[in-house]
């Protein structure tokens, strides 16, 4: 499933001219299915993994730099020291960076939440129901919770100015 979607910001990175960001995993929900019936032995083999990085070193180290000092900013010493021992070492392994940073965002949101007062996570909530409101009946009750804890994270980072730290945001 995650090689479908490597395939779909494969393509979009491709792109010449992009004038959307992607900002929800429904971008992805033709290349995961491809990969799933692929991987069912209903579809072709994959293709080969292209040699060439996603992303240049150079683009890939300011990213992490603008990151450490965001974090910096809004009082994660420790989460911006993480990230600038990232980058002291080498950027070889993008699945192994990968999995740091996630490990890394989650050990902010939780901090990030523990601070969250009950007013502003009542507001949160408040909030993630009246959007999601005309979804629920559509959506498996998995979804749903995915989609709650997704809102709920990001609604946290962006109050506290941290940025998302996936390389998925590179760009």
């Amino acid at each position: 499933m995650l090689h479908g979607i490597d395939l779909a910001f494969e393509k979009w990175r491709a792109k010449p001219k992009k004038t959307q960001m992607v900002n929800s995993v429904a971008f992805c929900t033709q290349a995961v299915l491809s990969e799933a019936q692929r991987m069912a032995g209903t579809d072709q083999p994959r293709p080969e993994k292209s040699e060439a990085a996603p992303f240049e070193s150079g683009e890939l180290q300011g990213y992490l730099k603008r990151n450490a000092e965001a974090l910096r900013q809004a009082g994660f010493d420790e989460a911006a020291a993480s990230l600038e021992l990232l980058l002291a070492g080498p950027l070889d392994d993008l699945e192994d960076a990968e999995q740091r940073l996630g490990i890394l965002e989650q050990k902010v949101i939780a901090a990030l939440r523990s601070r969250q007062s009950e007013e502003d996570a009542l507001a949160a909530r408040k909030a993630l129901d009246s959007q999601l409101r005309p979804y629920r009946s559509k959506m498996t009750a998995d979804q749903l919770a995915m989609l709650e804890r997704q809102y709920l994270d990001r609604d946290l980072l962006e109050k506290a100015n941290v940025p998302r730290l996936s390389l998925f945001y590179c760009h």
